[in-house]
């Protein structure tokens, strides 16, 4: 059978609908009953990240070096979970995921691997982290929010007590990286962003994905990076150079799209 202009490999169905994996061209997608794509992985280069917006996500790299503990809260094909395992040896990672069925299509048909610095759980990302933060305040260098259905940001993680959860989660240098979706001017994204605001201080960044409708925001908890956009284009060169990522477009548009916060978030 053929839809989302590929072959379907694989179509089951749980309590929050149809899980989709299609193949075109040497791409494997995994979709949740609608053309949007949740993941992607190359089948001739299965490390690669394939989708753009996830390529944008790995942009905190401009501020942070390698992080120690990273909490993600959805886990999809695992693109950015096997990226932070492969190139972050010493990183443990603990995964929230609300359907067990993606995480079983995960391992079988996206290459994540069983890893004793990988923890998965299957559960609530929102209400868990709502409920247990208290138990791991301060822990994690990288909070990472890919939490999506078939209608948008999931409902568990759209109101400000969950970004006040998160940030006590964060240790002080910590960074928040959220998929947004719908462009500036969906009411939703509008939301979030306000909220984003309020908990960490307008201490705030928002990358929008050329020609795609995410958004990626960046959210910096108690601290600023001290540095100058020299020495940033300098970094994403070599960002570039070493992990095949285009972080020196990444900065351009950071810089492009904050004209009014580049400069306070980003101390000289």
């Amino acid at each position: 059978m053929h839809k989302y202009e590929g072959l379907v490999i694989h179509e089951s169905y749980d309590d929050e609908g149809i899980i989709e994996i299609v193949e075109q061209k040497g791409v494997r997608s995994l979709h949740f009953g609608t053309q949007a794509k949740q993941s992607s992985i190359f089948l001739a280069d299965p490390d690669k990240l394939q989708l753009d917006y996830v390529r944008a996500m790995t942009s905190w790299l401009l501020f942070k070096e390698s992080p120690d503990e990273a909490l993600l809260v959805g886990l999809g094909g695992g693109s950015l979970t096997k990226h932070l395992l492969l190139h972050f040896t010493e990183c443990h990672l603990k995964v929230l995921e609300y359907r067990k069925g993606v995480v079983k299509i995960a391992r079988s048909y996206f290459d994540l691997p069983l890893d004793p610095r990988l923890k998965i759980i299957v559960d609530d990302g929102g209400a868990y982290i709502k409920q247990r933060y208290e138990d791991y305040r301060e822990k994690y260098d990288l909070v990472i929010i890919d939490a999506f259905d078939h209608e948008g940001v999931a409902s568990s993680v759209r109101n400000e007590a969950f970004f006040d959860a998160c940030k006590a989660l964060l240790k002080k240098e910590g960074i928040l990286v959220m998929n947004l979706w719908g462009g500036t001017s969906n009411p939703e994204f509008q939301q979030i962003s306000l909220w984003l605001g309020n908990v960490f201080n307008w201490q705030t960044l928002f990358l929008p994905v050329t020609d795609r409708s995410n958004i990626i925001a960046f959210a910096f908890n108690d601290y600023t990076p001290h540095t100058n956009l020299k020495d940033l284009r300098l970094k994403a060169l070599a960002l570039e150079e070493q992990y095949q990522i285009e972080f020196p477009t990444f900065l351009r548009d950071l810089k492009k799209h904050n004209t009014s916060t580049f400069n306070q978030v980003i101390k000289k």
